[in-house]
């Protein structure tokens, strides 16, 4: 398929991307507080649920992978349309908590079909060995997925509720997901005959594979804890270095931009270094932001902003350097076990994180935060030693 012809898998995957972030992982960013004041239900569980639909999204991931390399995205990204658009039905008429935790359920399963791991796979499997610029740009549509759906969020709420506004994001999905996937994304092309026998499922590596596979692994574990523990926690982290609360949200503000920035950078790049350069790229601008925030230094924006690069490029390089390191055959399946520990380390880094806060204070926060960025410029500095 020439280039021209994927502009509209990659723009309807874009859309869909948006979507499903926004419903899902960004849902009680705006959500929480008047889900738990509205219905009296503890604000820790209500935004536990999150929590809980990672931990489904985690343990689902191998098997979509699995999946998606033997038949496609296609399939996948409409269950997942059809399951989250179930689950925020659950959220919206949930009576109670229990219902309300089991709805979560179902949105962490719309997530791991959902979200760009499965949606990685889809681009790996239709294109191959030329995927990469097509998850590049992928990831350029995700990044505006909080920018479009915390203010939609927001203007919800003010007319119709949080009840409301998840009702409204089911029904996005039945009516814009759904069909998009439906309508545009392709079935993928047949297995060529150079294949080995057996499902794509039977992945085997071989003992450098095995050492780039856990590597990598490690790499989307601490670079997950690292992401969720300053997501949730950055304004308590900024405030008690005494930044003042307004302060601390317009300097959280920058980071959303700079994920763009840094993403639209690696795209004028166009695929002309490996993708290991980009993973440690990211994981060196990650550790530099969060360090600099730790060492109480004047430039809080200057560190976001470098933070949020990092983090930015990293999205891309979770897609393409598994790509680069086991070839197109296998990458469906491996990115799904690969979900795995990142998914898992997203859910508990939260809990980890306000443990911390509570018993050691901001600075052990800090600490912490730090040595696990390091430990994962580490890890993929030696990604190069056995690519």
């Amino acid at each position: 398929m020439t280039p021209a012809r994927r502009w509209p898998v990659i723009s309807a995957l874009g859309v869909i991307q948006i979507l499903t972030w926004g419903s899902s992982f960004y849902l009680l960013s705006v959500l929480a507080a008047p889900m738990s004041k509205d219905t009296g239900w503890p604000l820790g569980w209500v935004i536990g649920g999150l929590s809980l639909g990672l931990l489904v999204a985690g343990l689902v991931s191998p098997r979509v992978g699995a999946f998606i390399g033997e038949h496609g995205g296609r399939p996948v990204l409409a269950f997942a349309a059809v399951v989250l658009a179930l689950g925020l039905g659950v959220l919206g008429l949930a009576p109670n908590l229990p219902t309300y935790l089991v709805g979560w359920l179902l949105v962490g399963l719309g997530m791991g079909t959902g979200l760009y791991d499965p949606a990685f796979a889809t681009l790996g499997r239709l294109y191959g060995a030329e995927a990469r610029p097509a998850i590049t740009t992928l990831t350029l549509w995700g990044g505006f997925a909080s920018t479009v759906c915390w203010p939609l969020s927001a203007f919800l709420i003010e007319r119709v509720g949080w009840r409301g506004t998840c009702l409204a994001y089911a029904g996005l999905h039945l009516a814009v997901t759904l069909p998009l996937v439906l309508l545009v994304i392709p079935h993928p092309p047949a297995h060529g005959p150079a294949r080995s026998e057996g499902p794509v499922s039977a992945v085997r590596l071989d003992a450098r594979e095995r050492r780039a596979f856990l590597l990598m692994a490690g790499v989307l574990t601490l670079g997950g804890t690292v992401m969720a523990m300053v997501s949730v926690h950055l304004i308590t982290l900024l405030q008690a270095r005494g930044v003042a609360l307004t302060s601390a949200v317009a300097y959280g503000a920058l980071i959303g931009p700079s994920q763009v920035g840094a993403r639209i950078v690696e795209m004028a790049g166009k695929g002309r270094h490996h993708p290991l350069w980009t993973l440690t790229a990211a994981m060196v601008l990650v550790a530099i932001g969060v360090a600099m925030l730790a060492a109480g230094l004047p430039v809080v924006g200057l560190s976001l902003v470098l933070y949020g690069a990092g983090n930015g490029i990293y999205s891309i390089a979770r897609g393409t350097v598994p790509l680069a390191l086991f070839g197109p055959e296998r990458y469906a399946p491996l990115v799904g076990r690969l979900a795995r520990p990142g998914l898992v380390a997203q859910a508990l880094a939260p809990s980890l994180g306000a443990v911390v806060l509570t018993q050691a204070g901001a600075d052990a926060t800090y600490a912490l935060l730090t040595v696990l960025a390091l430990a994962n410029v580490a890890l993929a500095v030696s990604l190069w030693r056995v690519r």
